[in-house]
């Protein structure tokens, strides 16, 4: 659905432009960068990236840690429940799915943390990216520049990325 939005705008701004009169065809100009791929190659996308990881790999030996934990409690409430006396054992079961909802939540809450994180680090390069995209569309005469993902540009010639040229221009900024 998004990709057919995509193609209609993209066909529809182009005629719109030819028939107004305003630019002819053959004055348009394209060209497409891989913006993950971009991010990734410059030493601050590369920082950005570390650090991410970074976070990641502590917060993930925290869980593992918790989760052994949680394992354990598990097991040991299967192996006395049976000696236990039946509101005994519902709340030593209420008690440990709490926990287990505890756990729940601070992973949820982790994950957003981590995804804010990522963008704060990443909403800078993105800006001095566009920046950078820009300088490298004017000095290529180049009338639009797109996003290339999965979904919007299925096919296109290599001779119209742009990529190479804006992370070089990216790291001289």
């Amino acid at each position: 659905m998004n990709f057919l939005r995509n193609v209609l705008g993209f066909t529809t701004l182009c005629a719109c432009l030819v028939f107004a009169g305003q630019v002819r065809a053959a004055d348009l100009h394209f060209g497409y960068i891989d913006m993950q791929k971009a991010i990734q190659e410059t030493k601050a996308g590369k920082k950005a990236k570390a650090d991410i990881e970074k976070e990641v790999e502590k917060k993930k030996k925290e869980f593992q840690d918790k989760e052994k934990d949680l394992q354990k409690m598990t097991q040991d409430f299967e192996k006395k429940s049976s000696v236990l006396s039946d509101e005994v054992r519902q709340k030593k079961q209420a008690e440990l799915q709490q926990e287990i909802m505890k756990y729940r939540e601070v992973v949820g809450k982790t994950q957003m943390d981590l995804q804010n994180r990522e963008r704060d680090l990443t909403a800078p390069i993105l800006e001095k990216m566009q920046k950078a995209i820009e300088k490298v569309a004017k000095e290529g005469s180049i009338s639009m520049v797109f996003e290339k993902s999965e979904h919007s540009v299925v096919f296109a010639d290599k001779s119209l990325d742009v990529t190479d040229k804006v992370v070089a221009t990216f790291e001289k900024m």
